[in-house]
């Protein structure tokens, strides 16, 4: 039966560094949720103390109602798959399967219909019977998963449980754990530094950088609305673009150099929300259009330097100023290296420069 996890306040030091600062989390019963970011951040550690392999040096985490600091690994319920899958050596798939259900003292019919049932949904129906050791790593990580599962456990934690995997079997493994948590409602956390993976997987994302949570949400919303400088830029493939540009407040104005765009419908907002003039411009390389002629004053000029053919689209970077700007536009649209450009802001945000956070 799936169960929530609820984090609060949880803070793990290792010597001098703190791995992860006052982290407060709540996954509800049968989410798919990841925690996304570089390496270094907390995801994993995070993971760890969820499972008990890591104890927390402060906060609680809760499995459900049941406060679990001080409860082993083996008693929270959870089960744990890692970026290297860990096979039994010279035993069969099914008897890796059988094993934690024996371990729980199951009768031989319901074991037989758990492992049927995992297989058929992990499709290694056909390799029940081969050493599990000479598999190749894909089966084996769905050897792994299926142990993992066949338990029905609380909660899955999976720890970059696809790094390792070519694309093919990346896709197709990501595709059946989606699967696997429609059918099952199971609970899983997911870590990963690959957002696509994120993306494609999550219903809930965490967003972590330096120990500390950057942004909890769906995946739509960390994508049109994100909290702060760091999930615009590590959200999005190509990433957003960002430009440091100064507020002029006479003329309501935001200025790169010697363009000035009017920014007088935001004047309230930026005065309200900005800590200073110093301000950056975000806007994502879908979001723009390109234009040869330029009559507005709310667009940016620049001058296109790199064309480059992305299936139906064409991805251009673009130099406006000192600064190069990323736009992913229709392919069948006429552009050279050389052509300056108007480029039109269908959607943008704006960040203060010092604090980080989103003005608007």
């Amino acid at each position: 039966m799936a169960s929530k996890v609820i984090i609060k306040d949880l803070t793990k030091r290792f010597g001098s560094t703190i791995a992860v600062n006052k982290l407060n989390l709540e996954i509800k019963a049968g989410e798919f949720v990841c925690f996304l970011g570089p390496s270094g951040c907390g995801k994993t550690t995070t993971l760890r103390c969820i499972a008990g392999l890591e104890r927390q040096d402060e906060g609680d985490i809760y499995i459900d109602d049941e406060l679990v600091n001080d409860l082993p690994p083996s008693e929270r319920d959870i089960a744990m798959v890692f970026q290297f899958p860990v096979v039994y050596p010279a035993t069969t798939v099914r008897d890796n399967l059988e094993f934690p259900l024996k371990q729980r003292k199951l009768s031989r019919g319901e074991i037989k219909e758990r492992v049927n049932e995992i297989a058929k949904i992990l499709r290694i129906e056909h390799i029940l019977n081969r050493i599990a050791t000479d598999l190749n790593i894909g089966e084996k990580q769905r050897v792994a998963i299926g142990r993992a599962l066949i338990r029905r456990p609380k909660v899955l934690l999976l720890d970059e449980a696809l790094t390792n995997l070519d694309t093919e079997m990346k896709l197709s493994m990501i595709a059946e754990l989606k699967r696997i948590h429609e059918e099952f409602n199971q609970t899983i956390v997911y870590v990963t530094h690959d957002q696509s993976e994120a993306l494609m997987m999550a219903d809930k994302i965490a967003v972590m950088n330096l120990g500390v949570l950057q942004q909890y949400d769906t995946p739509e919303q960390l994508y049109s609305s994100p909290k702060n400088l760091f999930v615009a830029g590590f959200i999005g493939s190509p990433p957003m673009n960002l430009i440091n540009v100064n507020y002029n407040k006479e003329k309501e104005t935001i200025e790169i150099n010697n363009i000035s765009i009017d920014f007088s419908k935001y004047s309230d907002l930026i005065r309200e929300k900005a800590s200073s003039d110093t301000l950056v411009l975000g806007f994502r390389p879908e979001y723009v259009s390109i234009h040869k002629k330029c009559g507005r004053k709310d667009h940016l000029m620049g001058e296109v330097e790199i064309v480059e053919l992305l299936e139906d689209r064409l991805s251009l970077d673009i130099r406006v100023v000192d600064q190069i700007v990323k736009a992913v536009i229709p392919s069948n649209y006429q552009v050279n290296i050389g052509d300056e450009v108007c480029i039109e802001l269908n959607k943008f945000h704006l960040f203060d420069e010092k604090s980080g956070e989103t003005i608007m």
